[in-house]
C-alpha cells in the first residue's frame, strides 16, 4: 500500500541491487527518516525468496508471530498460563495486527522487539539470570535500529512505574545496566557509522531542504524528542485524543474493555495510595499509559504510532477478563460489556457483508463463505455449554472478518494503485528506464520502482519526449500530449485512487467514477 509500505519495499530492493548496506537511498536520493533494520531484513529476505510481496512481507509477519509468543511469555510471568494465552489471542485478533501484516511498515517489527525486551528483562527480574537482561538490552538495540529511541523508552516506562510503585529503588541502580548500554551501543554501531559517513561527513548535502544536517543528531534526537520539543518541522495538529480515537478501530474490539480496565487500574492505585503489593504489577498499565502520553505529546502523529504498545494493552485486557472469568470480579461491568462486545462483532461482520456484496461485489463464492463463517459464529454464540464467550466470540468474529478483508477487499482495493499495475507491465515487457518517463502524475509512485524492479526516472516535461518512449500520465497529461501533436498508442489504462484515505464517494459504487482518476501508459510513435 502506498505510501510507506511500498516505499520501504522499493528501498529494500534498491539496497539489494546496489549492495550498499550502510547507507539508505530512496529512488536514488539520500534518505534520512527511518532507521535501517526493516530495509536490511527485507532486502535479505528478497535475496532468498526473490523480489516481490512475499519476500518483503515475510520478515514482518514472522516478527508479528514472535510478538504473540513474547506477549504470552511476559503475561505468564506476571499472571498465569490461562491469562497469558488470553493476552496472545487478544493481540492476535485486534484489527491493528491484521492491518500490520497487510500494510507492512516498521511498527510490526518494532512492536515485536519492544515486547521481547520487556519479557526478557522481567525474566531477569524474576530469575536473576543475567543472560536474560543482556538479551533484553539486545532486543532494545535492535528495536532502536528499527524505529528509534521509542524502543528504549517503552521498556523504561514499564519498569520505572512498576519498581517505583513498589518502592524497589535498588533495582534502578545495577552495574549490569552499564553492560547493557554497551550492548545497545555495539548493535547501533553499524547504523551510526552509516549515518555519520552519509551525512555528518558531508554538511554540504541538501537533506530535506536543509544543509549541514547531522544524521546522528536526527536519529537520536530530532526524529523523536524533537517532535515533542517543537524542534522537528513535522506537525499535523494532532492532539492528545488522536491516538485514542484511532484505537476505536485499530484495537477493535478490545478497546472497549481496555478503557474501563485502565480506569479501574488507576482508581485502584489511587485507593492504595500509589503503592503496589508484591503480587501486583503495573508493567503493562504504567508502560501503556506513559507510552501513550509520550506519543500523544508529539506534534506529528499517525494512527499506527500506538501499535508499539498494543501487547501491553492486550495484557491489560487479558488480566481484566481473567479476573472476571476466574474470580467473578466486575460482574456489573461485564454484564453490560459482554453483549456490547458481541454486538460490535456482529456489526463488523455485517460491514464485511456490505463490503463484499455492495462496495466490491466478490461473487457467490464469497457470499456463501461469509454465510458459513457467520453460521459458525452463531453456533458458538448460542451454545449453552460454552464458557468465556466474551473472549471467544469477538476473537472468532475478527478472524472471520479479516479472512474476507485480506482475501477479497484488499485485493480489490489495491487495484486502484497505479504503481503495481504499471510497474508489473514495465517489468514483464522489459521496458528500459531510459525509455520511460512519468508526466503530470499526481499519484504516489513509491511502488512503481519495486514492481518494475528498476530505478525509473522521475517526472519530466513534454519537451523531452522522444519517439518510441513510454509515458505514464493522467488525463491532464494525455490531453496536453494530444494538443501538442504527440501521436501515442495506449498500452494500458486504469483508475487510480489514494486507497489509504478512503472516502464515502469512493466506497459508493454509484459515485466512485467521480472519486477516481484515469491513468495511461502510452507509447509515443
Amino acid at each position: 500500500m502506498d505510501i510507506d509500505a511500498s516505499q520501504y519495499a522499493s528501498m529494500s530492493r534498491e539496497m539489494l541491487s546496489s549492495h550498499n548496506w550502510l547507507q539508505l537511498y530512496d529512488r536514488g536520493l539520500e534518505y534520512l527518516d527511518k532507521p535501517p533494520f526493516l530495509i536490511w531484513i527485507s532486502a535479505l529476505s528478497m535475496k532468498i525468496f526473490g523480489v516481490g510481496n512475499f519476500g518483503y512481507k515475510l520478515p514482518s509477519i514472522l516478527f508479528a508471530l514472535w510478538a504473540l509468543y513474547a506477549t504470552y511469555r511476559l503475561t505468564r510471568l506476571l499472571y498465569n498460563d490461562a491469562t497469558a494465552r488470553m493476552a496472545a489471542l487478544i493481540l492476535a485478533t485486534c484489527q491493528g495486527l491484521f492491518l500490520m501484516t497487510n500494510d507492512v511498515r516498521c511498527d510490526t517489527i518494532l512492536m515485536s522487539w519492544v515486547i521481547t525486551a520487556v519479557w526478557l528483562i522481567k525474566e531477569w527480574d524474576v530469575t536473576r539470570k543475567y543472560k536474560y537482561l543482556f538479551m533484553g538490552f539486545g532486543a532494545i538495540g535492535f528495536g532502536m535500529m528499527t524505529k528509534g529511541p521509542i524502543a528504549l523508552m517503552v521498556p523504561v516506562f514499564c519498569f520505572a512505574t512498576d519498581w517505583g510503585l513498589k518502592r524497589e529503588w535498588k533495582k534502578f541502580f545495577n552495574p549490569a545496566y552499564l553492560s547493557g548500554i554497551v550492548i545497545i551501543a555495539v548493535i547501533l554501531l553499524p547504523m551510526s557509522i552509516g549515518l555519520y559517513q552519509q551525512f555528518d561527513l558531508h554538511p554540504e548535502k541538501l537533506v530535506n531542504g536543509n544543509r549541514g544536517v547531522s544524521g546522528l543528531r536526527f536519529f537520536y534526537w530530532s526524529q523523536s524528542f524533537g517532535r515533542i520539543t517543537g524542534e522537528s518541522p513535522w506537525k499535523n495538529g494532532a492532539d492528545m485524543s488522536f491516538l485514542l480515537v484511532n484505537m476505536l478501530w485499530s484495537f477493535l474490539p478490545w478497546v472497549f474493555v481496555l478503557v474501563p480496565a485502565l480506569v479501574v487500574n488507576v482508581i485502584g492505585l489511587i485507593k492504595q495510595k500509589f503503592r503496589l503489593q508484591a503480587n501486583q504489577e503495573w508493567i503493562a498499565t504504567g508502560g501503556f499509559l506513559l507510552a501513550y502520553l509520550a506519543l500523544g505529546s508529539s506534534a506529528y502523529q499517525l494512527p499506527h504510532y500506538i501499535f508499539v504498545a498494543f501487547p501491553l494493552a492486550a495484557i491489560i485486557v487479558a488480566a481484566s477478563m481473567s479476573a472476571f472469568f476466574e474470580g467473578q470480579k466486575y460482574k456489573a461491568v461485564y454484564k453490560v460489556l459482554q453483549p456490547f462486545l458481541l454486538s460490535i462483532t456482529a456489526l463488523v461482520l455485517l460491514v464485511v457483508l456490505l463490503l463484499i456484496t455492495w462496495v466490491f461485489p466478490s461473487g457467490v463464492v464469497a457470499f456463501v463463505l461469509w454465510l458459513a463463517g457467520v453460521a459458525v459464529w452463531c453456533y458458538l454464540a448460542f451454545s449453552k455449554g460454552l464458557t468465556g464467550k466474551a473472549l471467544l466470540l469477538p476473537a472468532v468474529g475478527m478472524i472471520i472478518a479479516n479472512v474476507f478483508m485480506t482475501n477479497f477487499i484488499y485485493y480489490r482495493l489495491l487495484q486502484y494503485q497505479v504503481g503495481p499495475q504499471a510497474g508489473r507491465y514495465i517489468y514483464e515487457h522489459k521496458i528500459a528506464p531510459r525509455d520511460f518517463m512519468s508526466f503530470k502524475m499526481r499519484d504516489p509512485l513509491n511502488s512503481l520502482d519495486f514492481y518494475a524492479q528498476n530505478l525509473l526516472p522521475g517526472a519530466d516535461t513534454i519537451a523531452n519526449m522522444t519517439n518510441q518512449q513510454y509515458v505514464l500520465t493522467m488525463d491532464e497529461g494525455y490531453a496536453e500530449m494530444q494538443q501538442k501533436g504527440k501521436h501515442t498508442r495506449i498500452l494500458m489504462q486504469g483508475e487510480l485512487f489514494k486507497v489509504s484515505e478512503l472516502t464515502p464517494e469512493f466506497l459508493n459504487p454509484a459515485t466512485r467514477s467521480k472519486a477516481v482518476r484515469k491513468y495511461y501508459l502510452l507509447k509515443v510513435e
